[in-house]
Formats: C-alpha cells, sequence, structure tokens
C-alpha cells in the first residue's frame, strides 16, 4: 500500500527515443489494423495496404514491418478504446502527421474496392478525436478514391 502510495508521487522515468518511436508506430498501426477490422472481416488486400504503408512511411524492411503489425493487433485486442492510440498520436503527432495517418486509414478502406460504413465511421472518430479539421477528413477521403479535389 505504502509502495502504491510512493509510485503517485514519483516522476517517472523518461522513455528512451527507441522506446518512444515505436510507441508511435505502434499507434499508427493499431489504427491502421483497427480500420481493416470495423467491417468485421479479414482481407488480404487491406493487410497488403496496411504493410505497404508502414514498410514505406516508416522505412522498415518487411520483418520489421510484420513484427510491429503483430504488436498493434495485439495492443488492439488487448485495448478498450482508441483512447490509449488517440493520446499518443496527440502528444507527439504535428498536424501534418495527423493528416497522413488519416489518408493512411482511408487507403487502408478502400483497399479492398469496398468502403463500409463502419471503416467510414471509425476514420471520422478517429479524426475528430485527432482533431483533423472535417474539410481535411473529406479531402483524404476523395483523394483515396481517387476523385479531384476542389480547393474553392
Amino acid at each position: 500500500m505504502i509502495d502504491a502510495l510512493k509510485a503517485l508521487f514519483t516522476m517517472p522515468e523518461t522513455e528512451s527515443e527507441t522506446a518512444l518511436q515505436h510507441r508511435l508506430h505502434v499507434a499508427a498501426a493499431a489504427m491502421l489494423i483497427e480500420t481493416s477490422r470495423a467491417d468485421f472481416t479479414e482481407d488480404a488486400q487491406e493487410e497488403a495496404a496496411m504493410a505497404g504503408i508502414l514498410r514505406d512511411s516508416l522505412d522498415l524492411e518487411a520483418g520489421e514491418v510484420n513484427a510491429l503489425m503483430a504488436a498493434a493487433a495485439e495492443r488492439v485486442d488487448e485495448s478498450t478504446s482508441l483512447y490509449e492510440f488517440t493520446r499518443t498520436i496527440n502528444d507527439h503527432y504535428s498536424a501534418e502527421r495527423k493528416l497522413q495517418l488519416i489518408a493512411a486509414m482511408w487507403k487502408v478502406a478502400y483497399a479492398d474496392g469496398d468502403l463500409d460504413k463502419y471503416e467510414e465511421a471509425l476514420i471520422r472518430r478517429v479524426s475528430e478525436l485527432t482533431y483533423v479539421p472535417h474539410e481535411d477528413y473529406i479531402r483524404t477521403k476523395l483523394a483515396a478514391q481517387g476523385k479531384p479535389i476542389h480547393n474553392d
């Protein structure tokens, strides 16, 4: 009991840069996994899209991507909400990186050629939780569909 009380008043150890980067990668991968699972089907096209996005955007090798996806899937399975992931994203991502994440989520959602209402609802929720403006949410959706984007 006394140890628990002491823990409340001690400063936590600082996180190493490597540990922070891993946590950020897991949070991003978790959002992509949540997107692929939102329609309650496992799809090879969505999984391939996720792997490609993670490989290209994080500059990882195939083995590292597989390990990251496994770690993120485990965290998603253990998680009870999006909060732990969106909190990490909000604490460490710039507005541009948040927008890139939303765009990546759209790419995963459209990878199988069919946008499910649950995928769209999840992406909308994540964009709201990460303070991505609605106009940017729509722009990234249109870009993922391959439609022209008008800046009026």
